[in-house]
């Protein structure tokens, strides 16, 4: 009886492991191929120090048109992605 049990709660662990595993990528939006240029498009234009990242003094100097392309194309850099409120 405790093989058993300890068998249907390895089962169940490892199942649980697996699953929130699975969950991790599942938040995040695919880019289409446009959004994608756009987004190595402002990196290479506004990365001062060349870190293929951009960094919140960087993100500061995005020019208001840059910007509106970033927001119709669904693109967002710095707080981790996520939109401010």
């Amino acid at each position: 009886m405790k093989n058993l049990l300890v068998i249907a709660l390895g089962l169940f662990v490892a199942t649980s492991l697996t699953l929130n595993a699975a969950d991790k990528g599942a938040g995040r939006k695919q880019l289409s191929p446009e959004a994608q240029e756009l987004r190595k498009e402002m990196i290479k234009k506004y990365d001062a120090n060349g870190d293929k990242r951009l960094d919140k003094d960087e993100i500061a100097k995005i020019s208001t048109e840059d910007k509106e392309k970033m927001e119709k194309a669904g693109l967002r850099f710095g707080a981790g992605g996520k939109k401010k409120q």
